[in-house]
């Protein structure tokens, strides 16, 4: 299977550098200039590895890998920045980055390290499993894996979160504000249609094409995992 790769780099001439040596390792690449629009696409989308840029615009390298890591995705963050000093680069580490390089690089050590990440994350998802189950549907939590009567379901980061919120919380009403807090880690309302989005997306690959909904709405308070009407 291709490895799926995301780069987050304002500068377009290192961002290009860095886009083909991974296409010439056969990796699929997604790439982005701003720190918005990568943090939207990593917590969107399902990738191998990421290389983060700290200087951004939009939202800088460093606040990206935090709101990851609160909002629960491990993909393996590589940092690649111009800012090489001794606390610059204990700090990325400490925010939650996996690796840290500095500019001027070579692309065949960010490649190595990048590889080295990856290999460590498969190694993990190869250690006993640990699963989540309501009824027919299953959850395993290390391989990230959902299956539904023994049918793979493809899900993306949020919604795979989200779904792990709502197994956990099986057979309980799971308001809006729980979802927030849980799934997206934020202590206010943004007053947005986000979730009501991501419930939709969610039941359309967990309910649609089976006889038995898992996936209720209770009218006027939120929502509800559960085998039973």
């Amino acid at each position: 299977m291709t490895r799926k790769i995301l780069i987050v780099e304002d500068d377009d001439e290192t961002a290009g550098y860095v886009e083909r040596g991974f296409v010439e390792q056969g990796y699929g690449v997604d790439r982005c200039a701003d720190g918005r629009e990568g943090l939207f696409l990593a917590t969107d989308r399902a990738y191998d590895a990421i290389v983060l840029d700290r200087m951004l615009p939009g939202l800088d390298g460093l606040s990206v890998l935090k709101a990851l890591r609160a909002a629960g995705v491990r993909t393996p963050v590589v940092i690649l920045s111009a800012m090489g000093a001794l606390d610059e680069r204990v700090r990325g580490l400490r925010e939650g980055s996996d690796d840290y390089i500095v500019k001027p690089f070579a692309f065949a050590e960010l490649h190595a390290r990048v590889d080295a990440q990856i290999r460590r994350g498969t190694a993990a998802d190869e250690a006993p499993t640990s699963r989540l189950a309501v009824a027919d549907l299953e959850l395993d939590l290390l391989s990230r894996k959902v299956t539904r009567s023994g049918r793979p379901i493809p899900l993306q980061p949020r919604e795979f979160l989200m779904l792990e919120f709502l197994m956990r919380n099986a057979g309980r009403v799971v308001t809006r504000t729980m979802l927030l807090e849980g799934v997206w880690n934020y202590h206010f309302d943004p007053q947005t249609n986000v979730i009501d989005v991501h419930i939709s997306r969610l039941r359309q690959k967990v309910d649609k094409d089976f006889d038995t909904a898992l996936i209720h709405t209770v009218r006027g308070s939120g929502y509800m995992l559960s085998a039973e009407v």
